[in-house]
Formats: C-alpha cells, structure tokens, sequence
C-alpha cells in the first residue's frame, strides 16, 4: 500500500496520473521478467503479463494458457480436460492464466519501479517546461548568463536553461558569465535532453515587448503598435497609434519627461529609437516616417497590396538626410510602413521625365493621387493629418 500511497502523492504533486505511472511500471517489468527469467522452467516468456493491483499495490506475473482439444505446445495451450479440473466452465478457446511470480521478483520489481517512477518525473518535468515557455512564446524573459561556449550563450531561467546563439545577439553588446540581461522568447523546440529555449537580443519583438512593459496605455489597448522596424544596435522605427482622441500616441510612448523611452533605450544600450504617428493615408504616413527629413511631397503608385510604391520629393539639400547613412533612413522607413519609397528631389523628378500631369494640384502643393481604378482620383485628403515624430537618440 506504500507503494500505492507513493504513486498518489507523485500524482498530487507532479500531475503525474498514477494509472500513467502504473502501465510504465508494468511494461519495465514484463522487460525485466524477460530478461532474467527466459531461461527458467518451462514458461514461455512471451506469453506472460505483470500485472500491479491499483489499490494495495501487490505485483504479480501471469502465464496464459490457452484451452486445447490437443495440446501441441505445452508452453502456450492446456488440455480442456485439465482446464476443466480447475473450473469445470472453461470450453476450447478460452485462456487461463497462471501465477508465475518468482520468489525473487520484488527486489528486481522495486529497482525496476525506482527507475521508472525517476525517469517518468523527469519527463513529467521537462514537458511541464517545454509547454510553459511554448504558451510564451514571443514574450520578454529575464536571465543570467550562465555560461559560454564560443560565442553562444546559456541563460538561466530559473527553472531551465535557455540559448542565446550568435546570432540573435546585437553588434556592440557584450555579456559576462553572471549578467542579467532581458531577452524574447523566439522558438522552443523538444530534444533528447529536454526541451531548447531560444532566445533573442535582436528581435524587433524584443523592442515592442519592452514598450509594452513600460507604457500602460498599449497593455490596455488605448494606444497600439502598427509596425515596428528595427537594425540592432543602430535604430528602430516604431509606428503607433491612438484609439483615443484624448490621448496622445507618441506622448504615451515617450512618458514623462522621456522616462518611459529611455529606460528602452537604456536596455537597448543607446540604440536610437523614432516613434512615429501611424496615419491611414499613405501620404501622411510615408511623410511622417521619413523624419527628420522634411518632405515636400509623396507621389503613390498603388499596384496592390503585395506591391505598392511611393515617390518622396524632398529638399536637394535633405537627400543625404532622408535616405539616411547607408540607407538606413529610407529602409526602415520602408519596413515600418509596408511601402516601398523612392527617395527624390523635385529637379531628379523633372530630369527624370516623371509625369507631373498625372498628379492634381492643390493651393500651389504637390498631392497624392492614388493611380488604381479601385480608389478614385478624387478621394479627399485630411488637411488636418497631424505629423508627429520623436527621435530619441541615448547614449549608453
């Protein structure tokens, strides 16, 4: 019964069922039976079972005989007239079983048990981790390094350890055995060791997680992320965007005298971040995205939605500007707003032979005109489409 007992406090504590634990238990025996006992009297091992009484925990090895007219195999088949001298209702077909258990069975039993019940509560353990880290995927964990190797580091999650591999860490970052560090969860995977964490330092998720951490407006839904892009280590773009009139996006993200923003920037180790007004109308939205370059003007060529194109006209002298160092401005700007922009000076547009006439005219400004038969030529634009933009640019 202590066995039993046993079983039922793992099945408390572990959330191991004991019915799971007992047909573990069972087959390892029946394995164990066969191999120590395969050579002893005539028992055919390969018609035997084990069987463990699920209330007082008595384990027993049975012999199943099946009943003959005429027994050719006395190892499997038993006579009807011998069936019958033990029950006299047996008929041809029917199978008896038979009590084999050897005398020494219960120290092999209990070795036997031992390894199962270790082996079952280890598994218990790593799917419990595995299925813990899988319902957080894409969410921000907190660590230490425990070690290295090579390049690749092991964090240590409390529970388990989790990978950081080379390349999901950022340019310019640097960790010791014993940092803490905050990371995002981006793949868990089973092995033969137990499940693998994989982390990331260079996930623009990192970056959205940790706004979500600091900004309680986007955790309640008031203000949301429209899209995000980001070049570890340099710069991110984030595009949000306010479900009330009252509350100011890009105010909420920045906080209070900037608290909010730099304490991201801090855990991003001074990587520079924009926060943009996200705007329905491409023309604002591609305008408020290329900041801090002015823009002038935004010409769109919607193909379809897999494709759609823009013309920026900006100053001569904010070309270099707009399209940014090594054409970081102009790509993440590209990124975050799911348009693919053009960076021009309105002579490069002429020079060109861009067709002007296909564009209307409003107050002496250039304005966007949709060229796609689905949205019409005169579609009205918002004049009073607000262009909001911070940049926050820290040192570590």
């Amino acid at each position: 019964r202590e066995f039993i007992d046993a079983l039922e406090q793992l099945e408390e504590e572990k959330h191991i069922e004991k019915g799971v634990l007992l047909e573990a238990i069972e087959s390892a025996l029946l394995a164990a039976y066969r191999r120590n006992y395969s050579t002893t009297g005539n028992i055919n091992v390969d018609n035997v079972r084990v069987d463990i009484d699920s209330e007082t925990g008595d384990i027993s090895v049975l012999s199943r005989l099946e009943v003959v007219e005429e027994v050719m195999d006395e190892n499997r088949e038993i006579s009807l007239d011998d069936a019958r001298e033990i029950d006299a209702r047996y008929e041809i077909g029917d199978a008896i079983e038979f009590a084999v258990t050897p005398e020494d069975f219960g120290r092999i039993a209990a070795q036997t048990a031992k390894q199962v019940v270790v082996q079952r509560i280890r598994e218990a353990e790593r799917s419990k981790v595995y299925d813990d880290f899988k319902n957080r995927l894409y969410e921000i964990v907190t660590g230490v390094v425990h070690r290295k190797s090579g390049a690749t580091l092991f964090v240590d999650l409390g529970h388990t350890e989790a990978i950081l591999p080379p390349r999901e860490q950022v340019p310019g970052e640097r960790f010791e055995v014993n940092d803490r560090l905050k990371a995002y969860i981006m793949d868990v995977k089973h092995s033969l060791k137990g499940p693998q964490i994989y982390l990331s330092r260079s996930h623009p998720g990192l970056v959205k997680k940790l706004f979500e951490l600091e900004v309680p407006e986007l955790t309640d839904g008031t203000v949301e992320i429209k899209g995000i892009a980001r070049e570890a280590g340099s710069r991110t773009k984030i595009a949000v965007y306010s479900h009330d009139e009252n509350v100011d996006p890009v105010g909420a993200c920045v906080g209070n005298r900037g608290t909010r923003v730099q304490n991201i920037v801090d855990e991003l180790f001074g990587e520079k971040i924009d926060i943009i007004v996200w705007d329905e109308d491409p023309a604002v939205l591609i305008s408020n995205v290329l900041k801090p370059a002015e823009v002038e003007g935004v010409y769109i060529n919607y193909v379809s939605e897999k494709e759609k194109m823009a013309t920026a006209v900006v100053p001569e002298q904010q070309l270099s500007l707009a399209i940014g160092r090594e054409g970081q401005n102009v790509r993440l700007a590209a990124r975050v707003s799911g348009w693919k922009i053009d960076i021009k000076s309105k002579s490069q547009l002429e020079d060109s032979g861009f067709d002007f006439d296909e564009y209307e005219d409003q107050d002496g400004q250039a304005v966007d005109m949709l060229i796609d038969e689905d949205v019409p030529a005169d579609a009205p634009l918002d004049p009073e489409a607000a262009e909001v933009e911070n940049d926050v640019d820290a040192e570590a």
